[in-house]
C-alpha cells in the first residue's frame, strides 16, 4: 500500500493569509493545523458531501474516509455524504445540492460530475451563503466566469497524473508501441485532462494510437468496449484506462480473451481492486490520488472559510504512480 495523503502534505502553523495560501498551493496541499477547532457557532455547521457514482471504488474510499473523519469530529459538526447510482446521473448531484441549500447547510464539499452544468446550482448555493468547496474534478472557467463564480479548486492535476501512467506504458512498449485510450465522460473537466494527458505520452514516447472512445468511467461499460478493440484492432499492445473502474473492464475483457498480460494496462485511482492485478502483471500500473482524504481535506477547508479565511486558484494535491514495486 501507497503512504497516506496525510503523510504526504507539510504542517503548517494556524494562521494563513490568503496570499500565502494561494502561492503554497500552487505546487502542494497545505496542512491544516491544529485539527478543525471550536464549533464556529452556539450550533455546530451541517457539511455536506456530494460526490459521483457510488458504483465507483473511489467514491466508496472518498465516503469511508470522509465519515471517519467527520465521526471523529463529531462534536464539532454534522455531517451527510450523498453519491449518484452511476457516472451520468447529473440530475441526482443538482438535487442534492439543491436539499442541502433547502436543508440550511453550512459547507457543500463537491466533486462535480459535469463541469459545466453543475455550476448553475453551484452558484445558487454561494448565492444563498452557503460555502462551497469544489474538490477532485474542477469546475468548468468559462462557465464560472459567466455565472459570476469565483472559486478555488482543490485537486489533483489529471494531465500530469494520466501522464505518469503513460509514460510508464510508453517506457514499457517503446517507440511504436500500439495503443488504445478508454477515456472518461466527456462532460467531466478531469476526464479532458486525463485525455490530454494520456496524449502527451503517446506523442512523447512516439506510441501508434489505433482508437479513443469514452466508456464513461463504467466497468461493464469498460468491458463492452474493449472487447469490441479487440474484435477491431488485432495487434493492441497497450491500454490507458482512465481511470481504474475502467482498467477493471479491460482486464475482465482481456481475461476473456486469454489476452491477460500480454496486453499491457495502466489507470488512475490506485483502488484495492486494481492492486493485486499490478501485482500478478495483469495490469502495469496506476496513479495514487488519496481520493479517502480529499473529502476530509475539503470540509476541513469549508470549515476555516466559515471562520474567515478565503481561497482561491488551484491548489493542487498529491499524485503517485503505483507499479509493483510500490505495492507490499
Amino acid at each position: 500500500m501507497s503512504k497516506s495523503f496525510e503523510a504526504t502534505i507539510p504542517e503548517i502553523g494556524g494562521r494563513l493569509s490568503r496570499r500565502k495560501f494561494v502561492v503554497a498551493g500552487a505546487g502542494s496541499v497545505l496542512a491544516l493545523a491544529g485539527g478543525v477547532g471550536p464549533a464556529l457557532a452556539d450550533q455546530k455547521p451541517k457539511v455536506g458531501l456530494v460526490m459521483k457514482s457510488l458504483a465507483n471504488e473511489f467514491f466508496k474510499q472518498m465516503q469511508a474516509g470522509a465519515e471517519k473523519y467527520a465521526a471523529a469530529n463529531a462534536d464539532k459538526f454534522e455531517f451527510k455524504a450523498v453519491g449518484m447510482k452511476d457516472e451520468r446521473d447529473f440530475a441526482a448531484q443538482v438535487d442534492a445540492i439543491e436539499n442541502f441549500v433547502t436543508q440550511k447547510y453550512n459547507i457543500i464539499v463537491v466533486a462535480p460530475a459535469d463541469s459545466k452544468a453543475m455550476v448553475t446550482p453551484i452558484a445558487k448555493a454561494l448565492k444563498a451563503g452557503v460555502r462551497v468547496i469544489n474538490i477532485d474534478v474542477e469546475l468548468d472557467a468559462g462557465a464560472k466566469k459567466a455565472a459570476g463564480v469565483d472559486l478555488a479548486f482543490f485537486g489533483p492535476d489529471n494531465r500530469a497524473g494520466a501522464k505518469l501512467a503513460g509514460d510508464a506504458l510508453a517506457q514499457k512498449l517503446g517507440p511504436g508501441g500500439k495503443v488504445v485510450i478508454l477515456e472518461g465522460n466527456p462532460e467531466a473537466d478531469n476526464a479532458v485532462q486525463r485525455k490530454k494527458g494520456f496524449m502527451d505520452s503517446v506523442a512523447d514516447g512516439k506510441l501508434q494510437l489505433l482508437d479513443s472512445k469514452t466508456a464513461h468511467w463504467e466497468t461493464e461499460e469498460a468491458n463492452t468496449l474493449m472487447t469490441n478493440f479487440l474484435t477491431q484492432y488485432h495487434d493492441i499492445q497497450g491500454v490507458m484506462a482512465a481511470n481504474d473502474s475502467m482498467a477493471l473492464g479491460v482486464v475482465k475483457a482481456l481475461d476473456a480473451a486469454g489476452l491477460s498480460g500480454k496486453i499491457q494496462v495502466v489507470g488512475f485511482d490506485n483502488i484495492p481492486a486494481v492492486q493485486p492485478l499490478i501485482k500478478n502483471g495483469k495490469m502495469l500500473a496506476t496513479v495514487e490520488q488519496y481520493g479517502a482524504d480529499m473529502a476530509a481535506l475539503g470540509i476541513q477547508y469549508g470549515l476555516k472559510e466559515m471562520a474567515g479565511q478565503t481561497f482561491t486558484g488551484w491548489v493542487k494535491t498529491p499524485i503517485k504512480l503505483i507499479e509493483a514495486k510500490d505495492l507490499t
